[in-house]
């Protein structure tokens, strides 16, 4: 019973450093995404084009409304 046990173990541990490498993989990944667009943005600021942002339309600030009274 002892030599089942320790084979579980190993098999879980198995699985958990499988998916520990997957999280790892997918981070490198988004971290690689995240430099090429910053890299882009530079060289778009450099060159005096416009950003390119995909980012949330609520972060940007409103048009400021006039006071009418």
């Amino acid at each position: 019973m002892n030599e089942e046990t320790e084979k579980a173990r190993q098999s879980r541990k198995a699985a958990m450093e499988a998916q520990a490498a997957l999280r790892r993989e997918r981070a490198a990944e988004k971290l690689r995404e995240n430099l090429s667009r910053r890299k882009q943005q530079v060289r778009a600021r450099r060159s005096g084009q416009a950003d390119e942002t995909q980012g949330l339309p609520a972060a940007k600030k409103p048009a400021a409304k006039m006071d009418e009274s």
